[in-house]
């Protein structure tokens, strides 16, 4: 247990310092340790195939030679028996020089054979060949020579010595293709080797995958952390220190990104902590400039004439709109302030639309809105503030934007797990060049016509940040055959349908 123990810190250690090389040097050393196995089989496959060919082509050309020297040897010993019946009958000294000539020729290209076959049974058979060649030689003329041309005694045992020699040669035919087709068996078992081989070398192949995978692993797991660390970034969560293991390039990003998080961590707590002051020094002072306000316009300390009245009410406008003004921005520091995003709790979307609808009743009912709803009953896991504020903006821009008498549709529905929200107004819409704006901090579409209160043009903006940071989404889905009104779709992840009850 202790050997495995140390085996794997081993292995940890030098996986660690592979991960310590910089990408170029990780890089070519992976591509060297992948190419090296594969070299290694095409060199080895090569040389057999190589050694395979040389055997072949000496096989081929032996037995080749062998064949042509058999034949040239069938060749000269049926010249042989011709020139020996010929001078048997003819007595001709030329005849006997012949005979003689090819009884050399056949001692030669017996010898000849000899010297290039190996096998001792050929060998054994091509010398009982050539003794058998002498004894011709040595009989047939003498013998002849004591007899006259017309005694016939001498054709039949010269017959029967050739006799004797076409069996022998037959012999060494089949003798010689014996080891030919041994030949060939060992060609063909010696290329059933190669082909093995080759087979076997095909294990380099997965195991070249394996390298590559785990170089692949090397380089982009630092690369996967530091994305996954940027997006913590991009969603505003700056508490968490950025430290990543790996390459010399990958420190100093990490590094980089580590400085760019405790600076942005800096920022947001004074962005935070000045909206939070300013909003509350402003409220204070607002109060009592609305109470007062409220008080001149209601004649509570005395009749005001016409144009008293007409400043008292611009003055109440101007209240009101800068108390939105300071809402907009406590809710905007709400997105600012990453903590508050840190608290997620199961939430029943039907309860907060509802909420949200009952805020803003006063709004509704004076301006006859009819609300159509088509609400599933969804559950999901976030975080309930967030949730209210995002609802609550889009739906007081649906109401801001309906005619009176209008309707506003609200539905939800689940689809992949994930929670689609859509309010649906009968405004006067966004035109498709200004879609891509309304998100934008303080822009400002066109204003309806029945409202007075300039917004900030900050809400929309709250809703995308607030999101982004939930990994949500939003968009407006645009109406169609050109009707207006505008349909915003907002779509949250880890939702559920909630059962409904018994």
């Amino acid at each position: 247990m202790g050997n495995l123990i140390t085996l794997f810190s081993q292995a940890q250690k030098r996986a660690w310092s592979l991960k310590s090389l910089s990408i170029k040097s990780l890089t070519l050393l992976g591509f060297g340790l992948v190419a090296l196995p594969l070299v290694i089989a095409l060199i080895f496959g090569a040389s057999q195939v190589n050694t395979l060919a040389n055997k072949s082509a000496e096989a081929i050309t032996d037995i080749t030679k062998i064949q042509d020297q058999q034949q040239l040897l069938k060749s000269s010993q049926i010249k042989l028996e011709r020139s020996a019946a010929q001078y048997l009958v003819l007595r001709d000294p030329v005849l006997a020089e012949n005979y003689l000539e090819h009884s050399r020729q056949i001692l030669h290209l017996t010898e000849q054979l000899m010297q290039t076959s190996q096998d001792n049974t050929l060998k054994q058979r091509l010398t009982e060949y050539g003794q058998t060649i002498t004894l011709l030689i040595e009989t047939t003329i003498p013998a002849a020579a004591k007899k006259t041309p017309t005694d016939s005694s001498l054709l039949k045992p010269l017959q029967i010595k050739f006799n004797t020699l076409n069996i022998l040669y037959e012999n060494i035919t089949q003798r010689s293709n014996e080891l030919n087709t041994s030949y060939i068996n060992n060609i063909k078992q010696a290329a059933q080797a190669v082909r093995d081989i080759m087979i076997q070398s095909l294990v380099i192949i997965p195991v070249s995958v394996l390298l590559a995978a785990l170089f692949i692993y090397l380089i982009t797991s630092p690369l996967k952390t530091l994305t996954s660390n940027i997006v913590r970034l991009q969603q505003g969560n700056f508490d968490h220190e950025i430290n990543v293991l790996g390459s010399p390039e990958i420190q100093e990003i990490a590094q980089a990104l580590e400085n760019m998080r405790t600076r942005l961590q800096a920022l947001e707590l004074q962005k935070s902590s000045f909206i939070r002051h300013i909003s509350h020094e402003l409220k204070t002072p607002l109060a009592a400039i609305r109470e007062g306000t409220e008080l001149l316009y209601d004649n509570s300390v005395g009749e005001l004439n016409a144009e008293q009245q007409e400043i008292s009410h611009i003055i109440k406008d101007s209240v009101f709109r800068l108390q939105q003004h300071i809402e907009d921005l406590l809710d905007f520091n709400i997105v600012l302030d990453s903590t508050s995003l840190q608290d997620s709790e199961l939430i029943q979307i039907n309860e907060v639309v509802l909420q949200v609808i009952s805020d803003r009743k006063l709004d509704i009912k004076r301006r006859k809105l009819i609300f159509t709803k088509h609400l599933n009953n969804i559950s999901l896991i976030s975080n309930r503030k967030q949730i209210a504020v995002i609802i609550d903006n889009i739906l007081s821009n649906a109401i801001k934007y309906s005619p009176d008498g209008g309707e506003i549709n609200i539905s939800s529905l689940l689809i992949n797990e994930q929670l689609q929200l859509c309010i649906s107004d009968q405004g006067i819409g966004i035109e498709k060049e200004n879609q891509s704006k309304i998100f934008d901090a303080f822009y400002q579409g066109p204003p309806p016509k029945t409202s007075i209160i300039k917004g900030s043009g900050l809400g929309l903006t709250i809703v995308k940040e607030l999101l982004l940071r939930l990994n949500g989404n939003i968009e407006v889905i645009n109406t169609p055959n050109n009707a207006q009104g505008t349909t915003i779709q907002i779509t949250l992840p880890r939702a559920f349908q909630q059962e409904e009850p018994a």
